[in-house]
């Protein structure tokens, strides 16, 4: 990623998923929780579009999106991501979101060096936080005030 000088980049995400409430419950709790920016996307060619005008640390790909797999959008953006970006030689690290069905699909994938992980649909935190716990820093202190039950006399 390129910054001025002495001041540090914040990881971006890139977020691929059909679903509306999905996307938003994912940027969500890695926004409150990880030290990120996450742009979402509905579907593969938007998120193809904005990964060849943007620099990411991390992609998060449905593996079924409206008008391609995941899967297919990832090894587009492994040839033409590098050709875009000055100075970068490989795309970032991918985790897949996936439905109950496509486990077999992902374990295929899985070979691939880039492929961090998948987290199951729908989203649940504990596994979301798990999965990126060595690709995105943690975010100090805490990300919400602290829950206080209406105090009641």
């Amino acid at each position: 990623m390129t910054t001025a000088p002495g001041v540090p980049a914040v990881p971006r995400v890139l977020l691929a998923e059909a679903s509306l409430p999905y996307r938003r419950v994912i940027r969500e709790a890695l926004m409150a929780f990880r030290i990120c920016e996450v742009d979402d996307a509905p579907s593969g060619e938007r998120a193809f579009e904005l990964a060849l005008q943007r620099e990411y640390s991390l992609f998060l790909f449905s593996l079924p999106l409206p008008d391609m797999a995941g899967d297919m959008l990832d090894r587009l953006l492994s040839k033409a991501y590098p050709m875009v970006h000055p100075g970068v030689h490989a795309a970032p690290p991918v985790i897949f979101l996936i439905q109950p069905g496509d486990a077999l699909r992902f374990q295929e994938l899985q070979r691939d060096v880039r492929v961090r992980g998948s987290m199951p649909l729908p989203p649940k935190l504990d596994v979301l936080l798990s999965v990126t716990a060595k690709l995105l820093p943690e975010r100090q202190g805490l990300a919400f005030p602290p829950f206080s039950p209406p105090h009641v006399s």
